[in-house]
């Protein structure tokens, strides 16, 4: 597949060897796996051994010591070749906890081994149903006992548990009413799963509309050792959200790869389908919405280098973080929507990829942080408006 507008970038080495990768799972290895509700495990051990996955791993612990910029064309490149970076995106960030606020021996002991694969640490544990984006008031307590924690509650819509070994927790260690800010007493733990799971440790499979590998979690008396607590106690809340601007961005990269996708997708649909004797790209009611997604997608990606270059830079990049997310995810859809359209009927059909993507692209309108939340964030922190809730 080729870009809408071919215009190589500084990243054009690193593109080409992505797309020659990505380029050996085809559209029939995405449909199969999405209509088994399988996992590309193929694939995802396949980005790992070329090193993609280790990119943001330093490179005193094997991984490739890239900055974000770099790791978000990866992300890109996945979702523009077909592929759903979604897969293994995971093992991409959700190191980043462990990479700045683990010590010498968690580092040593962990990143080599992510780095290379042989531990996928894919998942977070966040949510829960009854609070949901009300991190603060998280129910799931880990209360130390000797060495150990022993952890109760219930987590919702944690992802790839299936296919991970690591998994990083966040739980309350000092109740709430005994905080003085509620953002306090909340910590990070790392778990090992084939340990946990069936010794105080339960999952629930969802199923839902994409094929994404998600679950409820039930802890009932899990034991964690001690030393795997992940910096000081008490402090994970903002460990948690030192790692959401680089998750953001690369997601804001997945939206951006997957538009392009559509864009790429519609314009080439509109070239060769023929009706009334033309080709439906002559249509101002074609071409003009896939010139719009084109121009919305552009604009997106504008926003996504720019937080790159703050947070390559060790610059405050929250805003431009939130915003690179929301405005590609807002691309995406829309180029979603108008490639569903210029395909009519036909998009419907599994064998033109498009409905998939589309369902694919929809989720990041919720996750990882709502367009509401960004909204809210935007309004309070940047435009000094009075905090909504």
């Amino acid at each position: 597949m080729n870009h809408p507008i071919p215009k190589p970038d500084q990243y054009q080495d690193m593109r080409e060897a992505l797309r020659d990768l990505c380029g050996s799972f085809d559209s029939a290895y995405w449909q199969k796996v999405d209509h088994e509700r399988d996992y590309p495990e193929a694939f995802v051990d396949a980005m790992a051994k070329a090193g993609w996955l280790a990119a943001l791993i330093p490179e005193e612990y094997g991984g490739s010591g890239l900055g974000l910029a770099e790791a978000s064309v990866i992300m890109e490149e996945i979702n523009f070749s077909g592929g759903n970076a979604g897969s293994c995106h995971g093992q991409m960030y959700n190191m980043g906890t462990l990479l700045r606020h683990g010590s010498d021996l968690q580092k040593k002991l962990y990143l080599p081994k992510i780095a290379t694969g042989e531990l996928r640490l894919q998942s977070m544990a966040v949510t829960e149903p009854t609070t949901g984006t009300d991190t603060t008031k998280l129910k799931t307590t880990a209360v130390k006992k000797g060495d150990k924690y022993i952890v109760n509650g219930q987590k919702v819509w944690i992802s790839r548990i299936q296919h991970s070994d690591l998994m990083i927790l966040l739980a309350r260690t000092t109740p709430l009413a005994e905080v003085k800010k509620k953002s306090e007493g909340m910590s990070i733990f790392i778990v090992n799963l084939k340990d946990a799971i069936g010794n105080g440790m339960a999952i629930q499979p969802i199923a839902n509309m994409v094929n994404h590998e998600t679950n409820e979690v039930f802890f009932d008396n899990l034991e964690i050792p001690a030393e795997n607590l992940i910096g000081e106690e008490g402090k994970g809340f903002k460990y948690i959200l030192d790692g959401l601007n680089a998750e953001r961005v690369l997601i804001a990269a997945e939206c951006i790869g997957d538009a392009y996708w559509f864009v790429d997708k519609s314009r080439r649909y509109a070239n060769e389908r023929v009706v009334f004797d033309r080709p439906i790209g002559k249509n101002q009611g074609i071409q003009f919405p896939i010139a719009d997604a084109f121009i919305e997608t552009e604009a997106a990606n504008l926003m996504r280098f720019k937080a790159c270059e703050l947070f390559d830079n060790n610059q405050a990049c929250g805003a431009e973080s939130n915003m690179a997310k929301y405005l590609a995810a807002k691309a995406s859809w829309e180029a979603a929507n108008v490639c569903l359209q210029t395909h009519g009927g036909f998009g419907f059909a599994n064998e033109y990829d498009v409905e998939r993507k589309f369902r694919e692209t929809r989720l990041y309108q919720v996750a990882p942080i709502s367009t509401n939340l960004i909204y809210s964030y935007v309004a309070e922190h940047i435009l000094g408006l009075p905090r909504s809730f």
